[in-house]
Order: structure tokens, then sequence, then C-alpha cells
């Protein structure tokens, strides 16, 4: 699966590709446990294989917030604690069982520093990640509650059912009650 998302790029050949590959190891992740958390630095970039992930952060007034969910097929990463160095403000945790391809930060500066084909590609990631955080925002800002969970079904409906209640609510910005409602109301 990760070949294939590195070719859906069109920026490398398939030698670039086949030596990547030889830098990712499988690290699998259970239910629950963690792939950063916050206070921790972010060290390495995953590409789920299988599981779900979610990103949260704990508010001030000690609420968890989810804001963001990964699926497979999905880059995974705290990602401004990757690029700083420093430690995340976010923790990323498996909701659901979970393999995932990861690779140490030194492994993508050396492959940086070698190839100008993965600038570009870093580029084009950081591009898309600005987009998904901007959409993300627009969402919040227009969109009712029902239409972003119309979005998520859309998008994801082969995970949607595997992801708690709370963490959908949380995501959604609602209660549990009223993400109730709204399930009643959209039919599957």
């Amino acid at each position: 699966m990760v070949a294939q998302y590195f070719r859906s790029f069109n920026i490398f050949s398939e030698e670039e590709i086949h030596d990547c590959m030889t830098l990712f190891e499988m690290k699998k992740i259970s239910k629950n446990e963690y792939f950063v958390k916050e206070g921790d630095k972010c060290k390495e970039i995953g590409f789920i294989q299988s599981g779900i992930f979610r990103s949260y952060y704990i508010s001030g007034d000690g609420k968890d917030m989810t804001y963001c969910f990964r699926f497979p097929n999905d880059l995974i990463a705290s990602y401004s604690s990757f690029i700083s160095g420093r430690t995340s403000t976010e923790t990323m945790q498996a909701i659901a069982d979970a393999e995932v391809l990861v690779i140490k930060k030194e492994k993508i500066e050396e492959l940086t520093a070698n190839n100008p084909n993965w600038i570009h590609f870093l580029k084009v990631i950081a591009e898309q990640e600005y987009m998904e955080l901007e959409k993300r925002f627009f969402q919040l800002q227009r969109d009712s509650a029902a239409q972003r969970y119309t979005s998520l079904l859309k998008n994801q409906p082969n995970y949607i059912q595997d992801i708690p209640l709370q963490h959908l609510a949380s995501y959604l910005g609602i209660t549990q009650r009223h993400l109730s409602r709204i399930r009643k109301e959209i039919s599957f």
C-alpha cells in the first residue's frame, strides 16, 4: 500500500520507491495505545496499513477534544513536533488495533539530503496538511454538525462505525445525545 501511495504522487522512480521501502519498519499498535503522546517529541512518520487513530488534546478546562481521525492509507505524525523538534501538543491514539509502517526522522533527512525528489514530496505533503487544516477550520465555521457528520460518513463509510461515539461527538463539536439524533436522521 505504501509503495502505491508514493507512486500516486508521480514524483519517484520505481527504484527510488524500492530503496525507500527498505527504510520502513512495521509497528503494531494496540487499541488505546499511542503513536505519540502530548509532551513527547515526534521522531517518526507512519503510514497506516490498518487501524484508526484519533488526534486529540486536553482543553484548558480538562476536556478531551478530538480534532482529527486518521485511517488506512493516511500518513500519521505530530507534524509540528516532527518538523520543529519540539514536544507534541497533541496525542495520537489508536482506536482500533493498527499496523503502521514507520520511518525515522533521520532517514527522511538522509533522503532529502541526497535526492531533491524527496524535498518536492515533503513540500507537497506540507501543502496537503495545510489544505486539510484549512478545510477543517472552514467546516467548523460554516457547516452544521449534521453536515460535518455526513462528510465524514461519505469519505470514510467503512470506518465510521468503528469510532467510539464520545470521540465522534467531540470531533463534531457536539454532545453524544445530539450525535444520536443526527445519526437517526441520516440514513446509511
